[in-house]
């Protein structure tokens, strides 16, 4: 799943190709949207919110277009050939004359007034990467929960908006703490905000995430995919176990070791 460093890049390349331009093409290939046609309107910005993409257009419209699991955006010069998969996937194509975006897998395509992008992005917590940056605001918003299992926290984009499963897990680690781990527990609450925020802004411009002072190979980072080798730290192995209401999409990895369970810590499910 694209995390918020991801999105800030795509946003990027996004903008930067396609920003002043107006639309020589438009396909929005879902049914709510298949009569709706841009051409003509220049694109004014392609914002990042967290975990979502909002491309402006003039005349005060957005097209939202979060990626979730499998969406992505590829760009393409005007004969080059796509790539991104098969026909069937493309969700939308938007076009200047020097470039084209093409949208594959997109799970929601939505077409709103610019002015309405609070219906789809308001209930998001401050963005770690983003100018609305309030970590006194994000630790108000963890703790309001203060019995809930510190990964779950992080990953509620209601809390702080940006952190996906591999940061979880990575943040975790470096907290020295158990994703399970009631987040009021923490001995320093304060470091989770500070930390997520360090780590996605040193990786924003990185197309491989580091979070290990080495950037070399498999040791990029601490925990995440490293199931069952040892720990860079300790030498553990690195455990795996679900966690959080989609368990399957949340797989956590952490390290017994470095992030020991209290005696008021549930244990995570084997696996």
């Amino acid at each position: 799943m694209p995390e918020g460093d991801t999105v800030f890049r795509l946003a990027h390349r996004l903008h930067q190709a396609l920003a002043g331009s107006p639309l020589t093409r438009c396909d929005l290939r879902v049914p709510r949207l298949a009569t709706v046609d841009l051409t003509g309107r220049a694109v004014l910005a392609v914002v990042p919110r967290g975990k979502h993409l909002l491309t402006r257009f003039e005349g005060g419209l957005t097209l939202h277009s979060p990626l979730r699991m499998d969406g992505a955006w590829k760009l393409y010069a005007p004969t080059e050939r796509w790539r991104g998969g098969p026909a069937h996937q493309i969700r939308a194509v938007l076009g200047t004359a020097e470039h084209t975006a093409v949208g594959y897998r997109l799970p929601v395509l939505e077409l709103l007034r610019t002015t309405d992008e609070f219906r789809v992005v308001g209930h998001l917590g401050p963005d770690l990467l983003g100018p609305d940056w309030d970590p006194a605001e994000a630790l108000r918003r963890l703790l309001a929960a203060p019995d809930r299992p510190l990964g779950e926290a992080l990953l509620d984009q209601r809390n702080l908006a940006g952190i996906g499963n591999v940061y979880k897990s990575e943040l975790c680690f470096l907290l020295g703490a158990s994703p399970w781990l009631p987040f009021g527990h923490l001995t320093a609450p304060e470091r989770a905000p500070a930390l997520a925020k360090k780590l996605l802004e040193a990786n924003k411009h990185r197309p491989a995430r580091v979070t290990t002072p080495s950037a070399r190979g498999d040791r990029r980072l601490w925990v995440y995919g490293r199931a069952g080798r040892p720990c860079l730290r300790c030498g553990t192995p690195i455990r795996t176990a679900d966690q959080g209401p989609t368990a399957d999409e949340r797989v956590t990895y952490w390290c017994p070791t470095c992030q020991p369970s209290s005696p008021t810590t549930p244990s995570p499910p084997t696996r």
